[in-house]
């Protein structure tokens, strides 16, 4: 019988409990942060043990599109899966190296691709480790192909033309994950070639808030921060800089109950490098 998760957030200690349940399978989802100095800030890989590295930059984005971490047709995301040995029955947990900052872009692909018994590492492999829970050094596994079938699911993603729609649409918020100094354009941008700025009628959530520690706030804390931005519950579309980081408000909304939300797959670097889209600082 396959192993079902019933909520987008699991501990440690429930992983460390399954973790030879035959239908698992952790995926460590690691990213170095667009803001770090070095491609590498850790000297030695670890990882869980038997985790399998799922690449969001290379592998699972479509490498040809202008913007990074644009999202895959449903046919190439099930393809990869499958060859990374992922079954309609798997049972996927996702990490990353930084407590919760790329995991929860995993967790929203599948959701996009129409598959739920997934969920995000809470404090992710420093929790882990803290713990003292078994590592290892990455491995080169060999894969049976999976049986992994991609549901797509339209409404999770927005495209440029959608926000510049749902900016005076009353029903729904746009709420942006970059930090407050780069939403009021008084820090710069990554990206040489990115304005400044945010989408009009968007309101600032940097995706740090909903966490500490490196781990998500509690279902209540969490509950009170999207309703003080969203007292009228609104359809919340995320967004930030490449939608990594508005998928880690997008987990935060769901496990606060929000059911209709959705990221949209540019963020501000299409939107602060395409010509003649409104911004506001």
């Amino acid at each position: 019988m396959s192993l079902k998760i019933d909520k987008p957030l699991v501990s440690v200690d429930w992983l460390f409990h399954h973790l030879n349940d035959e239908k698992l399978i952790v995926l460590d989802a690691t990213l170095p942060k667009v803001t770090a100095k070095k491609e590498t800030e850790i000297e030695e890989k670890y990882q869980i043990e038997n985790a399998i590295f799922f690449d969001i930059k290379k592998v699972f984005s479509d490498v040809n599109a202008p913007f990074p971490n644009t999202v895959l047709s449903a046919k190439e995301f099930e393809e990869k899966a499958q060859n990374l040995g992922i079954n309609k029955d798997s049972c996927i947990v996702v990490y990353d190296d930084l407590g919760i900052y790329s995991s929860p872009r995993v967790w929203w692909l599948f959701q996009l691709m129409g598959f739920t018994n997934i969920a995000v590492l809470d404090g992710g492999f420093p929790e882990w480790k803290l713990k003292e829970y078994p590592t290892e050094k990455p491995m080169n596994h060999q894969f049976k192909k999976g049986d992994f079938s991609a549901d797509y699911q339209p409404e999770k993603v927005k495209f440029t033309e959608d926000v510049l729609a749902a900016i005076n649409n009353k029903n729904l918020l746009i709420a942006d994950a970059r930090s407050k100094g780069r939403f009021y354009a008084t820090a710069s941008e990554p990206r040489a070639d990115v304005k400044g700025g945010h989408i009009p009628n968007s309101v600032s959530l940097p995706f740090s808030d909903v966490l500490l520690n490196g781990k998500l706030k509690s279902e209540s804390e969490l509950k009170s921060i999207f309703k003080t931005i969203n007292p009228e519950n609104k359809e919340f579309i995320f967004s930030c800089g490449t939608g990594i980081t508005a998928s880690v408000l997008a987990l935060g909304a769901e496990i606060a109950g929000y059911k209709n939300h959705a990221v949209y797959d540019g963020s501000w670097t299409e939107w602060g490098s395409t010509k003649d889209l409104p911004i506001e600082k």
